[in-house]
């Protein structure tokens, strides 16, 4: 993993190899205010040790939330050592959220914050306002923007496969040219969130326009380098996700050929 710090925030970058796609992004955050706050928890890999990276950025007895941006395994990985080692902390999340967890590993009840899109969580010396991103593959998803920063965290929404994992884990997405990250967004979008080609392209764009007002001057996605200053193209480009190209992932016979690649004497 890799550490940035940008203002108040403290990026952890992780990335996944996606045969075909690219190295996806994998972060998780740390929001250095009053109470201080881990946006996401990482990979549950068993050659990552979230806990560990974390305790560069911060002590994580000094954790007071955890804002979990929706529940799947790519954002939940560190979380219960967290709050084994966060005694005071307490998981924002939704409903449905603390419902679909309950499926693997309950969270402990009274260690549980439910905040809903609309709503605040007041973290001290700043009020983070929750939304529901335009894209998200998990209906517990929930980001905030902290007016104070003027950073919005976004969950997966922007996220956006990079060529190399120097990229995927690195400190800028304006590294990536911008045709070249527009193109990836789209591609993510299609991956991520497909069921966007099948909705009304005007209701679609009515819940983009709330990201518009917003005016965020930095990015943080879970599957983004951190992006400052790109919201305005960057929301321009998932504006255009319901005209994409469906994604068609491969099926068996390309499977099987990628594994006679990764064979001794197979094809390269």
């Amino acid at each position: 993993m890799t550490m940035h710090r940008l203002g108040p925030v403290t990026v952890l970058g992780d990335c996944l190899e996606v045969p075909g796609i690219g190295f996806l992004p994998v972060n998780a955050f740390v929001l250095h205010a009053a109470q201080p706050v881990v946006v996401d928890t990482g990979l549950g890999l068993p050659d990552r040790n979230f806990l560990e990276t974390l305790g560069s950025a911060i002590d994580p007895a000094d954790v007071r939330w955890i804002w979990l941006t929706h529940p799947d395994r790519d954002h939940t990985g560190g979380l219960f050592d967290l709050l084994a080692a966060a005694p005071d902390a307490r998981v924002v999340t939704t409903f449905v959220g603390a419902g679909i967890m309950s499926t693997e590993r309950p969270l402990p009840l009274d260690r549980v914050c439910l905040v809903n899109p609309g709503q605040v969580l007041d973290v001290g010396d700043r009020t983070l306002r929750a939304f529901r991103p335009p894209l998200y593959d998990n209906p517990a998803t929930v980001g905030f923007y902290d007016d104070r920063t003027r950073a919005c965290f976004s969950s997966d929404c922007f996220g956006a496969p990079m060529p190399t994992a120097d990229l995927a884990t690195g400190a800028d997405a304006g590294a990536v040219a911008t045709e070249e990250l527009r193109a990836a967004q789209l591609l993510w979008a299609t991956v991520d969130s497909p069921w966007v080609q099948n909705v009304d392209t005007d209701k679609y764009l009515a819940t983009v326009q709330p990201l518009r007002a917003m005016d965020a001057e930095i990015v943080l996605c879970t599957h983004l380098p951190p992006a400052v200053g790109l919201t305005p193209r960057m929301i321009d480009t998932i504006c255009k996700a319901p005209d994409a190209d469906p994604f068609i992932g491969p099926d068996q016979q390309s499977l099987e050929r990628m594994l006679a690649g990764f064979e001794p004497g197979g094809p390269t």
